[in-house]
C-alpha cells in the first residue's frame, strides 16, 4: 500500500512539474508560500480577530488551535516519521525555495492553514468557501513548490481539522460550563 501510495504521490509532482509549471505561477505559488511560513498568515488573521472585541473568542480559537497543531505535526509526528522531502528524492525537480530543514510528513503549511480554517468557518459560515479556498491554496503550493508529497498534504489537512475540532470542542464546553459575557 505504501508503495502505491509513494508512486502516486511522485506521479502527481511529475505531472505538475511538466505541465502546471510556468513563470507567472512560480511567482504567485512562492508569494503565497511564503505567507504561510510559520503560520504567519493564520496567526495574523488570529490577532486581527483578537483585536475587535466582536471577534475576539474566534481569534483566540484560531490561536489554540494553531499551538496545539504545531505541538502535534512539529513537535511529534515530523520528528516520528521523519518521511524525507520531495526534492531529496528526486533531485531533478526544480525547487523555487529555500530547502525547509524539517521532515515532510505531515505539512505544516496544510495543517496550519486547515487548523485555522476549521475555525473560521465555525466563525464564519458565510465566508466558509472563500477560507476553504485560501486553505487549500495554501497548501498546494507545497505541492507545486515540491517541498511536500501530495500525502503530506493530505495527512496535514486532516490533522490541521481534527485540532479546530478539539478546540472547538474544547471551548464550547468551557463556554457551557462557564458561559462568557458578552
Amino acid at each position: 500500500m505504501i508503495t502505491v501510495l509513494n508512486g502516486l504521490d511522485l506521479r502527481i509532482l511529475e505531472t505538475i512539474s511538466q505541465y502546471i509549471h510556468n513563470p507567472v505561477l512560480d511567482k504567485i505559488m512562492v508569494g503565497l508560500t511564503t505567507l504561510g511560513d510559520s503560520g504567519l498568515l493564520w496567526i495574523l488573521i488570529g490577532i486581527i480577530l483578537i483585536i475587535t472585541k466582536k471577534y475576539r473568542y474566534v481569534g483566540v480559537m484560531v490561536l489554540c488551535a494553531l499551538l496545539l497543531n504545531f505541538i502535534i505535526v512539529d513537535g511529534i509526528l515530523k520528528n516520528i516519521i521523519q518521511r524525507p522531502r520531495p526534492f531529496e528524492a528526486i533531485p531533478t525537480l526544480n525547487l523555487l525555495i529555500e530547502k525547509p530543514l524539517s521532515y515532510s510528513f505531515p505539512s505544516g503549511h496544510a495543517s496550519a492553514a486547515f487548523a485555522a480554517a476549521g475555525i473560521l468557518i465555525y466563525g464564519f459560515k458565510k465566508y466558509r468557501f472563500y477560507i476553504i479556498a485560501l486553505a487549500g491554496l495554501m497548501a498546494f503550493t507545497r505541492i507545486y513548490l515540491t517541498v511536500h508529497y501530495p500525502t503530506d498534504i493530505l495527512a496535514g489537512m486532516i490533522i490541521g481539522l481534527i485540532s479546530s475540532r478539539i478546540v472547538i470542542q474544547l471551548f464550547e464546553y468551557q463556554r457551557k460550563k462557564m458561559p462568557v459575557n458578552s
